[in-house]
């Protein structure tokens, strides 16, 4: 029972929760940089509610848009230099866990002058600036997870780094700024909390209080799981995702990730497979392969999900990305190679070698 626990993210749940909380922008500065990509801030309303917000209560504001999908480190430094140049006292950052995970970065960037690949050291002279999240997608968790993570092309794969510093000190959660997401990618970032919530679970840094939150993420992902079988996406269950997917990140910040990640992100880095996509496609054989040492918390998992067996697992989670893809055995010993050098392989409760992670992939891939 020994542990620490540690959250200080403020979260509002609700709609309109960001323009019925305008002084809650006011406690952290005068000038605000949003930071946001391209669709998602414009298209769910968000940033317009974030922009009248920030115009109601005098704070002088500016857009850095330029988050790519999977940002590299070239592009937070772009928004390091936006943010310091602008003098920002804060940073908003809006959209999935692509432009919440480059305000992180760009938060450290303001005020520290450094060489964005010195952020994996994860500990800066000065404090980042406050970052106040706000997701539109139910997925990454990101806005109450005290890390960011970025495409490493130097590695061919993409990393995390983050201290305690860097939680978001608030989270705004507003079911309707999911509704315009394609199908496709609701359902691939639903797929990434599940991921989420499910490695938390079985992570060898588990400890009850996480385990308390990730089986309750799990139960309403099971709840939501005929509606999403069925394309049936309706406020409820988007609101449900929502939730679901920021318990998952509270997991998450105590216990990380494990190989789901770690070989996911190849398959997203050479083959620009969605992050959730990447999970899901791994899921199954990552439950088979640990189930012999963490059968109880397995059946757990499944009897939650109203799911019989791994076999239906499968199946079910088959049905939702329905993608297949060519892998060769040279790329399956790249993959597994560079998955090897994760942080998060490590917190696997069954202790992996390369040959087994070639031998998850191939099984999972073919």
């Amino acid at each position: 029972m020994n542990f620490k626990f540690f959250v200080p993210t403020k979260v509002f749940q609700g709609e309109n929760c960001v323009s019925e909380n305008k002084s809650v922008f006011e406690e952290y500065g005068n000038r605000a940089l949003v930071v946001t990509g391209k669709t998602s801030a414009v298209s769910s309303g968000a940033l317009n509610d974030v922009i009248k917000v920030l115009d109601e209560a005098g704070i002088e504001h500016k857009i850095y848009d330029g988050v790519q999908n999977n940002p590299t480190l070239e592009n937070v430094k772009e928004g390091g230099e936006a943010a310091y140049e602008f003098g920002a006292d804060f940073v908003v950052g809006i959209g999935g866990g692509s432009p919440l995970d480059a305000a992180k970065a760009i938060a450290v960037l303001a005020v520290n002058d450094i060489k964005p690949l010195e952020l994996f050291k994860s500990t800066f002279k000065k404090k980042p600036i406050p970052i106040i999240a706000i997701p539109t997608t139910a997925g990454t968790g990101s806005e109450v997870t005290p890390y960011s993570i970025l495409t490493r092309k130097d590695m061919q794969t993409k990393m995390s780094f983050g201290n305690e510093e860097l939680f978001p000190k608030v989270a705004f959660l507003d079911a309707r700024y999911t509704e315009s997401l394609p199908g496709n990618v609701a359902v691939n970032t639903a797929i990434d909390a599940l991921s989420h919530a499910v490695e938390g679970y079985l992570s060898k840094r588990s400890m009850h209080i996480s385990d308390v939150l990730a089986l309750a993420s799990i139960e309403v992902f099971g709840d939501c799981l005929t509606s999403i079988k069925e394309n049936r996406l309706d406020f409820d269950t988007r609101e449900k995702l929502l939730y679901a997917s920021m318990l998952a990140g509270m997991v998450i910040a105590h216990t990380g990730t494990t190989i789901v990640h770690g070989m996911g992100y190849s398959l997203t880095y050479f083959r620009d497979i969605p992050h959730g996509e990447a999970n899901g496609m791994l899921m199954a054989e990552y439950l088979r392969y640990n189930y012999g040492i963490m059968q109880e918390k397995i059946e757990n998992i499944l009897k939650l999900l109203r799911i019989k067996d791994i076999d239906e697992f499968e199946a079910v989670i088959r049905a939702l990305i329905n993608r297949k893809i060519n892998v060769s055995e040279e790329e399956l010993e790249l993959y597994a190679s560079l998955a090897m050098k994760q942080r998060s392989t490590s917190y696997n409760a069954r202790e992996v070698l390369q040959e087994d992670l070639v031998s998850i992939m191939r099984k999972s891939l073919r």
